[in-house]
């Protein structure tokens, strides 16, 4: 039996869902290849969206016409944003979720995608033709023909197990692991290491004692991700904290032995950013305690997940760290923790749009590229899936800039230097963050997808209403001048703010951190500056945020676009596809480097590892000397043919398309 689609997707975890539905909203024809349909969108560890840079990442999914924002909306039972006190540039939106609720909400907007069909079934091998993807083989026999291929596999490319001594094969707990789709992903020369993750145990919340536990409330104004919620449906619930304690750290230290990782049982690399509590034990040995977070898997889910001490350990190991938790001492573990051990794919063997290097329509997202953590396995799907997207139409590809969203760090990270462990997102690997806050995303992101004319029309609506209400406010704020006068400085004086000079009210929130929606009140008793007033009223809890972070570090944010713009340049530099790096004073190593990663632009090529400034004026250089050669070719053939067709730019990229420079 032979079915034809636009594009197949193979995968239905985070990234699987977003590639199929980007792809299936542009009018694409979808095939949705998962073990099983029950399982698409379910949370796999952590029953929780967003965090420190992650929930950047999830509002630019949003932005882009992704459905994370949404989903986690639909089933948040906590919201918070991590870091308020600190400034917007590190701030980050979070929600617990419920977890049945989180795969169901998935599951619905999957469904309301009528181009997108699932097909249950194990891929067996990828078709490929020459240099070009035609759809995949599933092991029963069936064959899905398409134009294009997303693989989103996650932890499941030949997957093993470990709970203590014992190992089984499986991506996760109660599912099998795809073991046969390593083996075609070798045969097109691809190179593959193994990496390893992990998840804590769960508990049975009835024989937890709460009282000894602390309560961790989420915001008292919960505020939603995605810009098409109105309200948040669900009620919200407490987490709690504990804290492991010397007695824990001596059972886990008596019982290393018996751990995977440190037995030699498991090989692979595990992650730095999220260790196991066996790992913090051994690393940080000074520290007498660590934070475990007590969080519940629903609103009316027996469990709870134990956020902080991801283990391995034999289950007998794992009875005895619960129990020496205060509050757990005759807690009833409901599913022991393990690691997983599976094979990923070197993201250096990749384009920035995702695509593999040499394979025409054939894209990877998610953990397969070596990255930890749902909304980053999100992002790069809904990037795969819409330049999947635009190769089935014909279109030039769709590159996120660094300076335009976290999720363009990510990739370029990813591309240019590779990972040998799991990836995580943090917002201290932007340069640009203050570019890349949350308050700016739909300004961003969403112009963006309105020109590939793929996002929904009620998104685009809310997004320019959004972005017409802040620009009016900020206008407003920059128009209301404030002059020493006597009545005037009175009438500041019970909001704490001394006048000494003629100012604007956008220049005073630079200088003086005052509450704007005060002040507005202010004015409105006061019957001044209406315009401003009316501005500000109309604006919801986070557009007035977006508003006062505009004002207030307006030369921060000036200063860090000039500084991008300038950056822009050197990216701007295309480097061909079949360049030849072997030039003299290139050193062996960058050599290599750069025929590894076959960087489409000068600015990548200056975030290869070990480049040094010499060298990159060396490539910049010979690619100057490339293009006068090229115009020199082209202004030969005018002479020939007055008639022939103008050659264009030296410089211009066939490998990216939206990379352009005169070299």
């Amino acid at each position: 039996m032979t079915d034809r689609y636009d594009v197949v997707v193979i995968g239905g975890g985070h990234a699987g869902a977003e590639a199929a539905r980007i792809a299936a909203r542009g009018g694409s024809s979808v095939a949705l290849v998962t073990m099983a349909r029950q399982a698409i969108g379910r949370m796999s560890c952590n029953p929780a969206i967003g965090g420190l840079a992650k929930g950047n990442l999830v509002k630019e999914i949003d932005a882009l016409g992704g459905l994370m924002g949404e989903a986690a909306d639909r089933s948040g039972i906590q919201f918070k944003i991590l870091n308020r006190s600190k400034g917007p540039a590190v701030q980050g939106p979070r929600a617990q979720c419920d977890r049945d609720l989180y795969a169901e909400a998935v599951q619905n907007l999957l469904a309301c995608e009528a181009n997108l069909a699932v097909v249950e079934g194990t891929v067996r091998s990828l078709l490929i033709e020459g240099s070009r993807v035609r759809g995949v083989l599933l092991i029963d026999g069936r064959l899905l023909t398409s134009s294009a291929c997303v693989v989103t596999t996650g932890t499941f490319l030949r997957a093993l197990m470990h709970s203590g001594e014992e190992q089984s094969p499986g991506g996760r707990f109660g599912e099998p692991s795809a073991q046969t789709l390593s083996d075609s992903l070798r045969m097109l020369g691809l190179n593959l290491g193994r990496l390893k993750t992990g998840t804590p145990p769960r508990v049975d919340r009835s024989s937890v004692d709460f009282g000894r536990l602390v309560p961790q409330p989420g915001d008292a104004s919960p505020r939603p991700f995605s810009i098409l919620t109105d309200r948040l449906e669900l009620p919200q619930v407490l987490c709690h904290l504990t804290h492991t304690s010397e007695a824990t750290h001596q059972l886990i230290r008596a019982n290393l032995h018996r751990a995977p990782m440190y037995s030699g049982q498991i090989a692979a690399t595990g992650p730095r950013y999220c260790p196991s509590i066996e790992d913090k034990v051994v690393r940080f040995s000074d520290k007498p305690r660590h934070q475990v977070f007590v969080e519940p898997e629903g609103l009316n889910h027996p469990w709870l997940y134990m956020n902080g001490i991801s283990t391995s350990l034999p289950s007998d190991v794992q009875d005895g760290v619960v129990r020496s938790l205060p509050g757990f001492e005759e807690a009833v573990i409901a599913r022991y923790g393990y690691a997983v051990e599976y094979d990923f794919v070197n993201p250096q063997q990749l384009e920035p749009t995702l695509k593999v290097r040499g394979i025409e329509g054939l894209y990877l997202a998610g953990q397969i590229n070596g990255t930890s953590g749902y909304e980053e396995a999100a992002a790069q799907g809904l990037i795969a899936g819409i330049n999947a997207l635009l190769a089935v139409r014909g279109r030039q590809p769709f590159i996120l800039r660094r300076d335009q969203a976290y999720a363009g760090v990510m990739i370029d990270d990813l591309v240019t230097q590779g990972t040998e462990e799991p990836y995580r997102m943090f917002t201290s690997r932007a340069e640009h963050r203050l570019l890349l806050g949350c308050d700016s995303v739909y300004e961003r992101l969403t112009p963006l997808i309105e020109e590939l004319g793929i996002s929904d029309i009620e998104r685009l609506r809310r997004a320019a209403g959004r972005r017409s209400r802040m620009r009016a406010a900020c206008a407003a704020a920059e128009q209301a001048v404030l002059t020493p006068e006597r009545g005037t400085t009175e009438w500041l004086g019970p909001l704490g703010i001394v006048l000494r000079e003629k100012t604007t009210v956008a220049r005073l929130a630079q200088r003086i951190p005052f509450e704007l929606k005060d002040f507005v009140t202010h004015c409105r008793e006061a019957s001044r500056w209406p315009e401003l007033t009316w501005a500000v009223d109309g604006l919801s809890d986070e557009e007035r945020e977006g508003v006062v972070n505009e004002l207030r570090y307006a030369g921060y944010l000036e200063r860090q676009q000039r500084e991008a713009d300038s950056l822009q340049r050197v990216e701007a530099v295309a480097i061909p596809g079949d360049m030849a790096y072997e030039l003299p004073g290139l050193s062996r190593e960058l050599v290599e480097k750069l025929n590894a990663t076959r960087p489409v632009s000068l600015g990548q090529a200056s975030r290869i590892r070990g480049m040094t400034p010499a060298a990159l004026s060396l490539l910049r250089m010979h690619l100057h000397q490339r293009g006068r050669r090229a115009d020199g070719a082209a202004g030969a053939v005018g002479k020939v043919s007055r008639s022939s067709a103008r050659v264009g730019p030296e410089g211009q990229s066939d490998r990216s398309g939206s990379v352009r420079s005169s070299g």
